[in-house]
């Protein structure tokens, strides 16, 4: 018999503390008028002093296994992706695990920055579909925060934390269709935190982005990603009932939209409210879409994302 996994439960959490454009008019050179017009964005949340990315991930957890109307000890495989883990290791999913009682399963962190949540459900569906896992919680979590340097107005105002996590399990009829994931190291100058472990420390520990070459290559690849699973699964725009993309940029998620032929209303947008939470970001736009009613079992998701690296990614799914 064929196995395929389905998406069984959603959570979401997003820390307490919000940081407004208007008081990131008061830290750095920068309106509230310029960060809506070029982003989108009104608002992030900031995780407060000693709130980790793991506390973060536990909540998300924990409400998308209730969601899921299991118990964490059917869980049988955590794929956590991450940028900002709690520490070098042992790795957030390992700290995860212990955090909901779950003993023995295969838990780790993927890296891919933005895309980190598609690079995890892509993996997981694969251990699902060849038997290696029946329940899988894949979640992507960020503290973004601690990696930007408040003084840089092309960065501080575009990202902010939080959690997003899934329960996928097995099934008998395709849930997520098919899922694409893809790199290019050549670009890495663009988008990156310079320093490392492995570097001695060399650099800023900063992220640094390179905001007008990011967003011409995102569009572009982005629109590429559409095109190729559609094609790779024979179906159309039209066969599309949502978007769920990335949340880095309304620009970038209207022109996604515009390669789809999609109006804006079957497109989730959580930008505005949760700025760019990275890994975290896909996860959190899906949890809202499902626990508010718009997206119903029985219909057709494309996610898709671009992140540092580059990397970037699609998976398709019929909720």
């Amino acid at each position: 018999m064929t196995l395929y996994s389905r998406i069984l439960g959603t959570g979401g959490h997003l820390p307490r503390n919000v940081l407004t454009n208007q008081e990131l008019e008061r830290m750095v050179d920068t309106s509230d008028a310029w960060i809506r017009e070029r982003t989108g964005i009104r608002q992030r949340h900031i995780a407060e002093d000693g709130e980790t990315c793991v506390d973060l991930a536990e909540v998300a957890s924990r409400r998308a296994i209730e969601a899921a109307g299991i118990a964490p000890h059917d869980i049988d495989l955590i794929v956590m992706a991450t940028t900002t883990p709690d520490q070098t290791f042992p790795s957030s999913a390992c700290l995860l695990q212990n955090r909901l009682d779950i003993h023995g399963c295969a838990a780790f962190d993927v890296q891919a920055v933005c895309t980190g949540f598609i690079y995890a459900l892509g993996i997981a569906d694969k251990f699902i579909r060849t038997g290696a896992a029946t329940k899988a919680l894949v979640i992507g979590a960020e503290t973004i925060s601690r990696i930007i340097d408040w003084t840089d107005r092309g960065t501080c105002v575009l990202f902010g934390d939080g959690a997003g996590a899934v329960v996928i399990g097995a099934a008998d009829e395709p849930g997520i269709i098919d899922s694409h994931l893809h790199a290019d190291g050549a670009y890495r100058e663009l988008l990156q935190v310079p320093a490392g472990i492995g570097n001695g420390g060399n650099g800023s520990p900063f992220m640094e982005m390179k905001g007008n070459e990011v967003f011409r290559v995102a569009v572009t690849t982005l629109g590429r990603i559409v095109d190729e699973v559609l094609e790779a699964n024979a179906m159309t725009r039209a066969d599309i009932d949502w978007l769920v993309p990335h949340q880095a940029n309304m620009r970038i998620i209207q022109a996604t939209a515009r390669k789809l032929d999609l109006p804006m209303e079957q497109v989730v947008v959580t930008v505005e409210e949760h700025g760019n939470t990275s890994a975290a970001s896909v996860p959190l736009a899906f949890d809202a879409a499902v626990r508010d009613g718009r997206i119903e079992r029985g219909q057709t998701v494309l996610m898709e994302a671009f992140g540092g690296g580059f990397t970037w990614g699609s998976v398709l799914l019929r909720y």
